[in-house]
């Protein structure tokens, strides 16, 4: 039995508010069904609503030594590698949000924030738990799980927090959302070392490329010895399974059409990627109801994203500073907290979710539209880009 809350999951969001549940004095049990918490994905970006939480916690350091801060966004034409916009970062950031921008490994940012659960002694971390199903009771949750073996287990808690991503065994049980659908989208991800990255290339930016067949990204990572690399194009029919190796016969054709002379750099970039992995992307609506008496929702359990703002790991982030001030002001009372969770946080999650499926829209762009989009970037400048980003970036919890 246990009185302490309860989160299902050992991903970013789920360690993110355990620490952040400890530092408030609250006794945790965090439940993961892997055995080996390795975190998958490549890179992840920390926008400032997401790193001034994480520096609060007093991660800042720590996360600073295996994160790079960007120099710039850059935004170029896919098609003939012509400069289409640009947003300073670096110290114009800190300077216009009052937090750094930061690009890191996801697998740095999970062993940073795995260190710091471990170093809690009100946390305690059982991996090797598959959560297998829940009951509410009238003041407390009732968590059914099973170990390796698939010895059935109980868990009494006050508060169940399923942080257990966009395949949640939970969300139907808790929420009343629909379940995650295709997009038709899949991502390419890989992580190149800084000497298979073109001298042209090695500039300390975040580079967006903007084609009808394909979006292009990539950025340093590991403290600037790596390079993340990410493709995205549209696919008609979803990949069973996550992270699964890619078939390199995809990325040779595409190279194969990147044919213009001002590509060259972006060419061999491609090329010189082993490992591949393939992601098919989802989202779906947040749901109208998060959260039981005594259970809910966190991260992408509750409002699954596509990645065209990169703002999926920032979500989960802010979620878990909501949460603690939530149960903080309603001491004792966890449905009212839940509900103060929830409206606080609906509103904003479905616009990132509305901008970033808007996104996904407009970087595929062709003939006609594509025209009209990259004259827009270009009448922006640099103060209108960075303007357009105030809403998200100057968020914060309080």
């Amino acid at each position: 039995m246990s009185e302490s809350i309860v989160v299902a999951g050992a991903g970013i969001g789920g360690l993110a508010l355990a620490l952040q549940l400890a530092r408030a004095g609250a006794p945790v049990t965090v439940l993961e069904k892997r055995t080996a918490l390795v975190e998958a994905g490549a890179g992840i970006q920390l926008s400032p609503n997401a790193s001034r939480i994480l520096i609060d916690l007093g991660l800042g350091a720590a996360l600073g030594r295996r994160a790079v801060e960007p120099a710039r966004l850059s935004v170029r034409d896919l098609g003939n590698g012509r400069k289409l916009g640009a947003m300073p970062m670096a110290q114009a950031i800190r300077d216009r949000h009052g937090a750094p921008y930061w690009v890191i490994l996801r697998a740095d940012l999970h062993a940073v924030l795995l260190d710091a659960v471990r170093s809690e002694p009100g946390v305690k971390l059982l991996v090797g738990r598959q959560v297998t199903g829940y009951a509410e009771r009238d003041d407390h949750a009732e968590v059914h799980l099973a170990n390796g073996n698939g010895t059935p287990q109980t868990l009494r808690t006050p508060l169940l927090v399923a942080a257990d991503g966009v395949w949640s065994t939970l969300r139907t049980a808790i929420g009343d959302g629909d379940a995650p659908r295709f997009r038709n989208f899949e991502a390419w991800r890989c992580v190149v070392t800084r000497e298979n990255v073109p001298e042209g290339l090695r500039a300390p930016d975040v580079v967006a490329w903007l084609g009808r067949s394909a979006h292009i990204v990539h950025y340093p990572v590991a403290g600037g010895d790596a390079w993340n690399i990410v493709v995205i194009v549209r696919s008609r029919a979803a990949v069973e399974g996550w992270g699964l190796p890619m078939d390199r016969d995809k990325l040779d054709a595409l190279v194969a059409r990147l044919g213009n002379p001002a590509l060259h750099d972006l060419r061999n970039l491609l090329a010189s990627g082993e490992n591949w992995r393939l992601w098919s992307l989802f989202d779906a609506l947040p749901a109208v109801r998060w959260s039981t008496p005594h259970a809910t929702l966190l991260g992408d359990a509750a409002h699954p994203l596509l990645p065209f703002l990169a703002q999926g790991g920032a979500m989960a982030i802010e979620d878990t500073a909501i949460l603690t001030r939530a149960l903080a002001a309603h001491p004792g009372d966890t449905r009212a907290a839940l509900m103060a969770y929830e409206e606080t946080r609906y509103q904003r999650v479905r616009r990132v979710m509305e901008e970033s499926r808007s996104n996904g829209r407009s970087f595929h762009f062709s003939g006609v539209t594509a025209l009209i989009r990259n004259l827009l970037l270009r009448h922006f400048g640099m103060e209108g880009l960075s303007a357009r980003y105030d809403w998200l970036y100057g968020w914060r919890p309080d």
